[in-house]
């Protein structure tokens, strides 16, 4: 007996389902248990409808991929939705565990090329008879023993093209069997579709649909899928969350809310810049709060940064002292007597440099506000992109339009977690790469 149809929103014109893997979205040749089958039987009990059930096949997904899908329960709905999916508006992200070395984040263009004869897609040069561009862009979250786990947005929607373009990078997604020479037989593929935003096709209001994919051993990261716009999951745990936050995102604001979601309580206990980006801890509860607050008052914690500096600096420790000014929102540098002076201080060394920039790791001593982009600044090597203390002539020069600056490691209660970005000298405009 098959699973009951996990429903996850419906309403007079839409039904959203979670589709089980390995099974047909439609009737086909094998004439095993399709989706659309289950889901009109599904429309005509709970709605004791008599006769046909009339219901919309808008989009599709693979029959080995799990995942969200939307169906139409109005021909007016199918029009509008069909819509939306040819026309791109519609928002469709996966999740996927490939083998391999993915880089932080990546964008994929290519020719495919299906041979209906074998239901295979492949890549081939542009200009191929019967060839369609495709295009899919991806975040690594997690590695785990040579696999990891991606964030894929495709811009296009053709025939296996996920499976195929990240096969054709060296990077197989696990447990496909048609791309992936290494999948073993009866192997589940690692790919699904996790999230899907739709405008409702009558009211017009924005909705984003959500389905987990049941992999254990990356729990923490699917466990935060939902909080993708904003962070990564990287650690969770009954008293902790950490999370690879993205740039923009203000911790008390978005970050707070998206996580709030999923977990309650959850309390913020250090602070990263909105445009700063990286790992960022909160406490689930009161004890565990007030144990992380005290461990960042005391400086019981390791803090490593990565920054894009302008030149080079010269490697060591640095002491500084500053002043808060609370009407410009700024740190102002002082002398250590002065009342209410506050100690900064961190070390410098340098990763690579090239031309005009350098990219250095910096070690927190102290953890004040702006503190990098303070210290940084009085030595005369400002973070790139930094707007309040930085090289603005310098920021236009290289067209860099936030402060390249990311909290790479964090070590807490014995525990060392890293971030899975990275800040590469050779993306910035300008930058010889020779």
């Amino acid at each position: 007996m098959s699973e009951p149809l996990h429903v996850l929103y419906e309403d007079n014109h839409l039904l959203v389902v979670e589709k089980p893997a390995n099974m047909p979205v439609q009737a086909d040749a094998s004439h095993d248990e399709d989706l659309l089958t289950r889901c009109k039987a599904y429309i005509k009990e709970a709605y004791h409808k008599p006769g046909d059930v009339y219901l919309g096949l808008v989009h599709r997904l693979d029959r080995p991929v799990g995942g969200v899908m939307v169906f139409a329960r109005t021909s007016k709905a199918a029009a509008r939705l069909t819509a939306q999916f040819k026309g791109r508006q519609a928002k469709k992200r996966y999740a996927a565990i490939v083998a391999g070395e993915p880089k932080p984040k990546d964008t994929l263009v290519d020719w495919l090329w299906k041979d209906e004869s074998t239901n295979t897609t492949s890549v081939v040069p542009e200009g191929t008879a019967g060839a369609k561009f495709a295009s899919l862009e991806y975040r690594t979250l997690a590695r785990k023993n040579g696999t990891a786990m991606l964030d894929v947005s495709l811009h296009t929607g053709r025939p296996h093209q996920i499976r195929v373009q990240l096969a054709s990078r060296a990077l197989p997604i696990e447990g496909d069997m048609r791309y992936n020479p290494a999948a073993k037989p009866g192997s589940p593929i690692r790919l699904w579709a996790y999230a899907l935003t739709i405008q409702h096709p009558t009211i017009g209001e924005s909705l984003t649909f959500y389905s987990m994919p049941p992999w254990k051993e990356f729990g923490a990261v699917v466990q935060m899928l939902p909080a993708a716009e904003v962070c990564s999951g990287v650690y969770l745990d009954d008293g902790m969350i950490v999370v690879d936050k993205e740039p923009g995102a203000e911790v008390e604001e978005e970050l707070y809310g998206a996580l709030s979601g999923l977990f309650d309580p959850i309390y913020p206990v250090h602070r990263l810049d909105a445009n700063t980006e990286g790992l960022v801890v909160f406490a689930r509860t009161e004890s565990m709060r007030d144990a992380l607050e005290e461990a960042f008052y005391r400086h019981d914690t390791e803090k490593v940064y990565h920054a894009i500096l302008c030149g080079t600096p010269k490697e060591g420790r640095y002491v500084h002292y500053a002043k808060k000014d609370a009407d410009a929102a700024t740190m102002r540098l002082c002398r250590a007597e002065e009342p209410g002076a506050l100690r900064m201080e961190l070390a410098i060394r340098v990763l690579e440099r090239k031309n005009d920039l350098s990219l250095c790791e910096i070690e927190l001593f102290t953890g004040r506000t702006h503190q990098i982009r303070v210290q940084t600044a009085a030595i005369g090597h400002p973070v790139l992109g930094d707007d309040k203390y930085g090289d603005r002539e310098k920021n236009r020069q290289h067209r860099v339009r936030r402060q390249m600056l990311l909290h790479k490691r964090l070590s807490v209660f014995g525990k060392t977690f890293e971030s899975e970005k990275e800040l590469a000298l050779c993306e910035i405009k300008g930058i010889e790469t020779f």
